[in-house]
Formats: C-alpha cells, structure tokens, sequence
C-alpha cells in the first residue's frame, strides 16, 4: 500500500493494488495460445492457400499485439480511497487556508447541447462543497448564443436560493435535474420546513426551465437590450469578444449562502484566423481566468457532465495538497461515468468495463489520460512547467511564450514561482485583459496550443513527457456523471471524432513513441497509450478478419484449421477462453450478459466503421485533400424514466455513410453462406469447412442490428441508398475477386 502524507501528519489518499493475479495467468494463458496459433500458421504456410492462410497470420499476429497492449494496461490495478474529512479538518484549524480553483464549463452549440443542460452542470459546480470565496465558473460558449447567455443569467439567480438550500440540508445530489426527477417520499424525519422548502426549489427550477424553454421559441431574438446587446446582428464563426461577470460574490465574510463567481465568455472569431476547437476555446478560459481569479488549480467538464458528487473538489485537493512530491500529481483525472444510462449498455459507449479494469491499470502505471472532462489540473503544469521547477522570470523568452499582456505576464509569473495563493486581480481592473487575451490574434507567435496550454487530444501525452505522474480519483458516488449519445449516429460519429483525434496524436512530433524516446514518458505507459491510440489501425485488420470467411466460402477455400486436424483445439481454445474470460469481467462488474454481447457487437461495429472513417480524415488531411472537422455529438438530458420505452436501445439509422461497411460486411457473409448452402446441397466438393461457417454466423450475430435495420421502418431501418451502396460495394469485391 502507498500512502501519502503531507503537512497534515496524517494521509489524506491511499493508493492499494489490486489482487488480480487469476486474472494475470488467464491473460498470459490466452497469451499463450495466441502464440501457437501464430507459429501454427508460420510453419504451415506452404501446405494451405497461402492468400487466406498468409491474411489470417497478419490479422491474428496484430491482434496478438493489441492483446500485448491491454495486457500491460490492466496488470497493474489500482484502488484509491481519498479523505476530505481529513482535509477538512487540518484547512479548517487555520493550519493553512483553502487554495482557489477556476472551473471551467465548455459548450458550442444550443441546439445539439441545449443551454438546460449546461444550467445544470453550472449549478451543480455552485453548489460543492467548498468555500464560495474560493471558487469562479468560467462558461465558455463557442455558439455566441444569447440563448445560454440569458439561461446563465436567470440560472444565477435560482442560484442564490439553491446554493444555500443544498448546504443548509446536505443535498446529495446537485444537479437540479437529477434531483428533482422524482418526487421524494418525505420520511418522518424530515421537518416541515424541508418539505416546504423542497416544494418552493421544485417551483422555482420549473419556473427556471419555462423561462429558458419560451426563449428557445424564438422571443428572445427581438430582445437585444442592455446586456445583451452585444448580441446583435453577431454571426457565430464572425463576432468580438464578449466577456461578461454574471455573478460576482463580493461578500467579505464567508457564509453557506455564497455563491461563486459566475463568468460568461464567448471568445473572440474571425474566419481568417484557426479556432483550434475546443483546445483553442480552453486556452482562453485559462488566459481570461488567470487575470480575473489567477486560481492555481483548474478543473473543465464538457457541459454535460455536472458535478455528482458535492465533495468532488475536496476528493482531487486531497491529491493535490496530500502527495510529498507534488510530481506525483500534475493533474487528477475523474474516470467518465454516465447518468441515465440505456439498460444493457445497447451502443456500447458506456466504457465500465474500460474505466473498472484498464483505466485502473493505466492509473497505476504513470497515471490515468486526461480524458477531456472531470479532470483537475494544477496551472502552472498547464503552463507547460516540468516537475520540481520554479520560474520567476518574467523575461522576453516568457513574452514571447505566454503574450504581450502585462496583466497576463504577472499573473503567470505568480503561478509559475510555485505560489498556491497568488494575488487575487479585480474584476474592474481585470476585464480589459480579459478582452486582450481572448482576443483571436492572441495566440499568434506565441507557444500557447504548442509548448503551453491545452493541445486537444496532446494535453495529457505532454503532461507525462515531461515526467509528471496523474492520479486516479474515483470516489464512490462518482464524482462526475456525463451522457453518453443514445442513438446509432451519434454512438458512431462520436467514436469518428475520437478515432481521428487518436490518429492525429499517433503521427505527430509529440506520439508516445516518441516522447518515450526523447523525452521522460515511461515505457509501460508508452504502450498504454498505444492501445487506444492503435484503434483507427485495427478496422484494416478487423474488416480483413470479417471478410477472410465469406471470401474462402465464395472461393471454395479455408483459413480455419480443418475439423481433423489437431490445430483446430487452439482456434477453439481462443474463441472460448476469451469470451469466457471477457464475460467474467462484466459479471465482476454487476453487468448483465446482454450488456457484455452489446459491448462486444459494438465493438465490431466500431472497427469496421466510425474509426475506419477516423483514419481516411487523416489521410486525406495529411495529403491536403481536406481538413478534419470537430463533430459536435447532439446532448440529451435523458432520465431513468425515459428507458421504459420499448424501443429505447433500439439501434437507429441514418443516411450517413458510417453505416456503408457493416452493411456491406453483412450482406457479404449472408451471400456467403447461401452460396456455402447450395454448394452443400449440390454435394460439390468443398475445401471450406465448419470453422469458416461458425466464423461466418458469428460475424453475423456480431451485425446483427444490422440484419434488423435490413427489415426496420424509419429510423429503425436502414436506408435503401446505404442499402443500394452496400449492394454496389459488395458487387464490386465480387467483380473484382472474378476478373483475378
């Protein structure tokens, strides 16, 4: 057990490893038995079709790698238990004092991420447990929306009665949405006061949702008055800075009933300058907070994932504050966890059995990725500082990395010699620089999006170059809760954006390869970070592995070891001890089994598709045929009641060509196995067997939302054009394998 200590005298977090040594010897069994088929295959090569024999050794060596890969991120497990109590305890005493925290709110667009959904993540920030005067919420909203602008003005307000409504009564969870969901069975215990009060909050976030939901309809846009005229006639990708203090708490006692600091910010855009997304939109959340609250210690969430747990920045300060060698936490990442999820997991994007098992070995490697969201960070590491280093130089070399803001220049320079409690600016004195640094020029002949700030999907493979170790924070409540897309297009474009990200990261100056080389990230998290980064390379192998049985049917071939033959004890022996194995993660989990065959029917769908695609956009980016694009997955603020529908978990389609590959795959193996049936029929003589047959329905069972949508209406059905291009495609395979 390792355990931290720090001022306190006593630990603030513990670190256990796991027992998982049966786990172990059934990872180096399938190991094992990879292996020998492999070397089965290298030493009869010349006795079989070597095309189907020579595409099976390729597929299943590289899926021996990738087992390699996951084997050396789950080997090391990690359980952490952290104490607030304890933090408490030793800030309250006046021993030292609480340090500040910015957090950081991000959302681009009120339609696909409706500006309710972010109230709720705003107001549950609010509301944790942690002094007010310690904390400001940074919104930024890439859209330029009046709409969120005024939603965060009316939320402010129903936030001086729910931020002191939740601490007076211990409110679990505070997210209004979730807590409001269903009506409480009051106990005897719970006074007439709590129920009135209860009763009152219901009214007034119903009120708060009417309000936002009638200026969705339109009645706002004739309103551009006051505060929001700097709204008028403003283009979404054309339009000035627009920083607005929503709420600033200038009480000068600390009390239960104050609420943080609210900041509204929609940075500066022109089409002629790059916007970098959400990397660029979290570098000016960090450049304008740190002339306004200059905190040193930041945390960002997307807009759907609120706070569930109220103690969620006493968990990570117990990292931060609790470590002897503050190497040992460059960031604390919240594994992503998700509320109102579907029932069985049907799109597979629920990631349990990743975050409980892999995410947990990753942590006790060099520690967990930055996944995006739920993560704190200390400034200066964002700042681009290694670890064990104090820079106080505020010299042209910092100019030219951080900009030519003075009011910036200074702030850094607080953050950078170590302080964990620089000078706080003024907000009268501050908003001006804010202007300056959230301008879209800023950036320019600077280092920011390169050697500091927020590098997209690079952030964390930085971190750890440079020898910081991240922790792994999991309390139980989860500590954040997202949504996760409930339906097949926003399931498969979500895994699009992130296959390209990784694939971004695997070629570039900065990959884990290298890094591992020239710089200080260790090996066994080198690889780590190869398991998932290698996921836009498997669908080649994956699509070639769908198709190898169908194509020895239809060629009258085979890449199965024949029934007779003793070999075909190993094919089986994976097949078996996989899924078994697999399995036995989910039952150890509380998972059902049709929640492990989503999972790994989704999986399948995934490699053949969305991160197929993910590798073509890089491609094509990288031969200047195009440029990626950010795809924004569309929100929704789901609740447990909505999943008795009966069609909830259905899979959805639509138009897009994401859907093309499965189908394709699909309708080839079904041509396969009739062509396979009339040749058994026909008793002609067959090279292929039973193995390519199993392999066959397999992948079948594997697309089997896929052979329902063939029959489904609407959305539930797959459209004849992808139908029509399936068709088209798997005529040309057949084309082409005739004219050879």
């Amino acid at each position: 057990m390792a355990v931290a200590t720090k001022n306190p005298g006593f630990p603030l977090y513990e670190i256990q490893f796991r027992n998982n040594r049966i786990s172990r010897a059934i990872e180096i069994i399938i190991l094992f038995v990879l292996l020998s088929l492999i070397c089965y295959r290298l030493f009869s090569l010349r006795s079989h079709d070597q095309i189907p024999w020579l595409l099976a050794l390729i597929c299943e060596a590289w899926f021996t790698f990738v087992w390699v890969l996951a084997v050396n991120a789950k080997w090391n497990q990690i359980q952490t238990k952290t104490y607030p109590q304890r933090l408490l305890q030793w800030l309250g005493d006046g021993a030292s004092e609480f340090p500040a925290v910015d957090m950081f709110v991000t959302t681009a667009d009120p339609e696909l991420e409706p500006p309710i959904i972010t109230v709720n993540t705003v107001l549950s920030l609010l509301a944790v447990d942690y002094p007010a005067k310690k904390l400001a919420c940074y919104v930024s909203d890439d859209g330029a929306s009046p709409l969120t602008f005024y939603s965060l003005v009316e939320a402010s307000k129903f936030a001086k009665l729910w931020v002191p409504f939740c601490k007076k009564y211990n409110v679990a969870v505070r997210s209004p949405f979730r807590y409001f969901q269903a009506n409480p069975t009051f106990s005897q215990d719970s006074s007439l006061d709590f129920q009135h009060e209860w009763k009152k909050m219901k009214d007034e976030y119903s009120k708060l949702c009417a309000k936002i939901e009638d200026a969705s309809q339109d009645s706002l846009s004739h309103n551009f008055i006051g505060e929001f005229s700097v709204f008028t006639k403003i283009e979404r990708r054309n339009h000035p800075t627009i920083i607005k203090v929503i709420w600033e708490n200038k009480e000068s006692v600390a009390s239960s009933d104050d609420v943080p600091h609210l900041i509204y910010i929609s940075r500066e855009k022109y089409p002629k300058y790059p916007h970098h997304f959400k990397a660029g939109a979290m570098n000016v959340l960090t450049r304008v907070s740190g002339v306004i609250t200059n905190a040193p210690f930041m945390f960002n969430v997307d807009c759907d994932c609120y706070a569930n747990d109220p103690k969620v920045v006493l968990h990570a300060m117990c990292f931060f504050l609790g470590v002897d060698d503050e190497k040992e936490a460059g960031f604390v990442q919240f594994p992503q966890s998700f509320s109102g999820g579907l029932k069985d997991d049907p799109y597979g994007n629920q990631m349990k059995i990743i975050m409980e098992f892999l995410g947990r070995g990753i942590a006790g490697i060099q520690g967990p990725f930055y996944q995006g969201t739920g993560c704190f960070h200390r400034r200066k590491v964002i700042y681009g500082l290694s670890p064990n280093v104090a820079d106080t130089n505020a010299d042209k070399e910092q100019w030219e990395t951080f900009g030519k803001s003075k009011s910036f220049t200074l702030s850094t320079s607080q953050i950078l010699s170590g302080s964990l409690y620089p000078e706080i600016p003024i907000f009268s004195n501050s908003l001006d620089a804010a202007n300056q640094v959230a301008s879209c020029g800023y950036e320019s002949g600077t280092a920011w999006g390169q050697k500091v700030g927020w590098m997209d999907m690079l952030t964390g493979v930085t971190i750890h170059s440079k020898g910081w170790k991240s922790a792994y924070c999991a309390p139980d409540p989860p500590g954040f809760l997202g949504s996760a897309p409930t339906g097949g297009p926003g399931a498969l474009t979500q895994q699009k954006r992130w296959a390209t990200g990784l694939m971004e990261i695997l070629i570039c100056k900065k990959s884990p390869i290298i890094s591992t080389v020239f710089r200080k990230l260790q090996f066994r998290q080198c690889l780590a970070y190869l398991w998932v980064m290698v996921w836009p390379i498997r669908p080649i192998f994956e699509l070639c592995y769908a198709l190898l049985p169908a194509y020895c049917i239809i060629n009258n071939s085979h890449f199965q070891p024949n029934i007779n033959e003793g070999a075909i004890i190993i094919a089986a022996s994976i097949f078996i001890i996989y899924n078994l194995y697999t399995l036995s993660e989910y039952i150890r989990t509380g998972e059902s089994l049709r929640a492990w065959w989503n999972n790994q029917r989704m999986l399948k769908v995934n490699s053949s598709a969305p991160w197929l695609f993910g590798l073509l956009s890089v491609i094509l980016k990288v031969v200047g045929l195009s440029e990626t694009v950010f795809e924004i997955t569309k929100k929704d603020q789901s609740s447990d009641d909505d999943n008795e529908d009966s069609n909830v978990g259905r899979f959805t389609f639509d138009n897009s060509p994401l859907f093309v590959p499965g189908t394709t795959i699909l309708l080839v193996n079904m041509a396969a196995l009739f062509i396979g049936f009339l040749d058994f029929i026909q008793e002609k003589s067959r090279s292929w067997s039973l193995g390519e047959v199993i392999c066959s329905v397999w992948v079948i069972l594997m697309y089997w939302a896929f052979l329902k949508g063939l029959f489904g209406k609407g959305k539930y059905g797959i459209p004849l054009s992808t139908i029509a291009k399936s068709v088209g495609l798997g005529l040309g395979l057949l084309f082409v394998h005739v004219c050879k």
